[in-house]
């Protein structure tokens, strides 16, 4: 690596550090306001603390179940510790949403693209899923652009058919990011698409081939068939197709993300997820909650409207700029 490479890397670090802090802003404003009134005066982490800890992390949409488990463990560190003082339960608490994360992290999946050798023979497949206006097709899009500017060759395939909008978003994105979209328009067979996109990723060399399909939660049965349609299709051209299912998830809506979430998972199966509009909520704790609850590693997280404003997930990074007074 040259020096204007180090120093371009070290800069685009430090935009993105800045954009993950603005991001969670809102988020660490109403936790840390609440949790600065619940110890004020007090010496102490006893029950009184430990229930308004409870209540805030509810209120930030960690989840009832992910709630628990961490006043659970935190009760376990005051007992055995007999005096733990409220000014050490940042970091007591820091330290226990880090260890959940940690359990469903790891470069794994599509993260590891960027440290693939190009043209190994097969695309890696990503099928993206999520229910309309998570914004899913904006997180392929930025998806591409990621990879396109890593110097990846990048295929599209707008297998959401059944939204005019969607198939039309997908193109302008294509154009925008500079690499190819297969559509074959509105109310076509997705799977067709798909497969579509699978060959021409094939023939062209690309290292990763980026598939959108219908957000649509109405009935999980016709959704079930459908995405099991679209896999069986593209394991014509790659046997083990799809590598990775990508559930696209809006963080604004707390614990409807969550629920969204679920029933995705008996649907298909959901190997990763991204997590949209974050700087748009005081309920960034959900990211805690989905990944804990669902054991699914969050790959990437949208933290502006900028097209590198999806990154890459960190649980280090986001638990010290959460924290982060």
């Amino acid at each position: 690596m040259g020096l204007f490479d180090f120093f371009k890397k070290d800069k685009e670090s430090k935009e993105q550090q800045q954009a993950l802090d603005e991001g969670l802003q809102k988020t660490k404003t109403s936790f840390f306001d609440q949790l600065s009134k619940a110890v004020v005066g007090k010496a102490t982490v006893d029950e009184a603390v430990l229930d308004d800890l409870e209540t805030m992390l509810v209120h930030a949409d960690v989840g009832i179940d992910t709630t628990v488990k961490v006043i659970d463990r935190i009760e376990k560190r005051v007992a055995r510790d007999k005096y733990v003082s409220t000014s050490e339960l940042d970091r007591i608490l820091r330290e226990e949403i880090a260890d959940l994360l940690d359990r469903n992290s790891g470069a794994t999946g599509s993260r590891a693209i960027l440290d693939r050798p190009d043209n190994t023979g097969s695309p890696f497949v990503i099928m993206v899923v999520g229910v309309n206006g998570v914004g899913k097709t904006t997180t392929i899009g930025k998806l591409a652009h990621r990879f396109h500017s890593a110097g990846k060759k990048v295929v599209l395939g707008a297998a959401d058919t059944f939204r005019a909008a969607a198939v039309d978003q997908l193109i302008i994105w294509g154009q925008r990011v500079g690499v190819p979209v297969i559509s074959h328009g509105m109310n076509t067979d997705p799977a067709s698409v798909a497969y579509d996109a699978v060959q021409k990723g094939v023939e062209m060399g690309a290292d990763v081939v980026i598939i959108d399909t219908a957000g649509r939660l109405h009935n999980k049965v016709n959704l079930m068939n459908e995405l099991s349609k679209i896999k069986r299709v593209m394991q014509k051209v790659i046997p083990d197709a799809p590598h990775e299912v990508l559930l696209v998830l809006d963080g604004s809506t707390g614990q409807n993300a969550f629920l969204q979430a679920k029933e995705f998972t008996k649907a298909t199966e959901v190997s990763a997820l991204a997590i949209t509009k974050l700087d748009g909520t005081a309920k960034g704790g959900v990211v805690i909650g989905i990944s804990d609850q669902l054991q699914v590693p969050v790959r990437y997280i949208g933290v502006g409207e900028k097209m590198t404003d999806l990154q890459l997930f960190d649980r280090t990074t986001f638990v010290n700029s959460l924290f982060k007074k």
